[in-house]
């Protein structure tokens, strides 16, 4: 992650001097520090958020088919976000995360039995929102124009681009405190992970973790889709991988798909701005197309199971 984090500025359609830009000399100044190095950054905290959140949510669901978006905050926040494109309210990332906070609120209230969470009905309460969310979706598409049908269409892609450092910074004062609170917690994600009544068993208050679980991965998943966009795969691919290489250990697998997760946006966002330049691909199109197949290999070169 480091590594990329470094090399990634210095990469693009137009060449620049590392020893310029740090000078202060134009236009290598302009373009690493606030067109490319943001973007950079952005990518990395996004990665890292979509990634660690994957791992969270496939241990809830003790599904491995799950990511950040199969609990339906992604798909509230890009409902915010489209109302904010139909009716031309400018404040688009502030209205995805209402829309985020707003399914995740009707999501656990739904889901809540008694004072446990079912991740069954959590799971299908997710999906069906999910569904929901995309009708509405579709039908405020129909109706916008076609300038606005064109900037839902982009925004629903999935990008990544140059933001205020401001904003780098208050994402960064969100997502480390949440991504650290669910690392430590790898202990008892090892437990869940292999069912409710085992964690139980050894002292897990499994109804309070799933409700931690969810929550956080809803508070990093809308921060980062605020910001980007719906971006799929990062938080199915980034796991899966990991595990096969270092087994289903949540003390390991956590953070290493926090760094790992991190790399991969960044590296996927550097060639989506570069392998057609000046033209851009949105990197949620690139992520589609590079995780799909992928994520089959992963399942044909891999006879037994996956939570081995």
């Amino acid at each position: 992650m480091i590594a990329v984090g470094l090399i990634a500025p210095l990469i693009g359609s137009t060449h620049i001097d590392f020893g310029r830009a740090f000078s202060g000399l134009s236009p290598d100044y302009e373009i690493f520090f606030y067109a490319r190095l943001p973007r950079v950054l952005l990518a990395l905290m996004g990665g890292a958020a979509l990634s660690i959140t994957g791992v969270l949510f496939q241990c809830i669901l003790r599904d491995s088919l799950a990511e950040p978006y199969t609990l339906g905050v992604s798909s509230g926040a890009s409902v915010g976000a489209v109302l904010g494109i139909c009716f031309g309210i400018h404040a688009i990332g502030l209205l995805s995360l209402a829309g985020a906070a707003l399914v995740l609120l009707v999501v656990i209230g739904i889901a809540m039995e008694g004072r446990r969470m079912s991740s069954f009905t959590l799971l299908l309460t997710g999906v069906t929102l999910n569904s929901m969310s995309f009708a509405i979706i579709m039908f405020l598409h129909n109706l916008a124009t076609f300038s606005q049908s064109f900037a839902i269409s982009r925004w629903l892609m999935g990008g990544i681009d140059a933001v205020e450092y401001s904003t780098l910074a208050w994402l960064a004062a969100a997502v480390l405190p949440v991504a650290i609170l669910v690392i430590i917690r790898a202990p008892q994600w090892n437990l869940l992970a292999v069912g409710e009544d085992w964690a139980a068993s050894r002292g897990v208050s499994t109804g309070a973790l799933t409700i931690f679980g969810y929550i956080a991965g809803s508070i990093l998943t809308g921060l980062v889709t605020s910001l980007t966009g719906p971006i799929g795969f990062v938080g199915l691919i980034v796991p899966h991988a990991l595990r096969m290489k270092l087994g289903a250990d949540h003390r390991v697998l956590l953070p290493c798909s926090f760094f790992a997760g991190g790399a991969f946006l960044c590296i996927c966002d550097t060639l989506a701005r570069t392998i057609l330049a000046p033209t851009e691909i949105p990197v949620g199109v690139l992520t589609a197309m590079a995780g799909g197949p992928f994520f089959i290999w992963l399942l044909r070169s891999r006879r037994r199971s996956l939570w081995v």
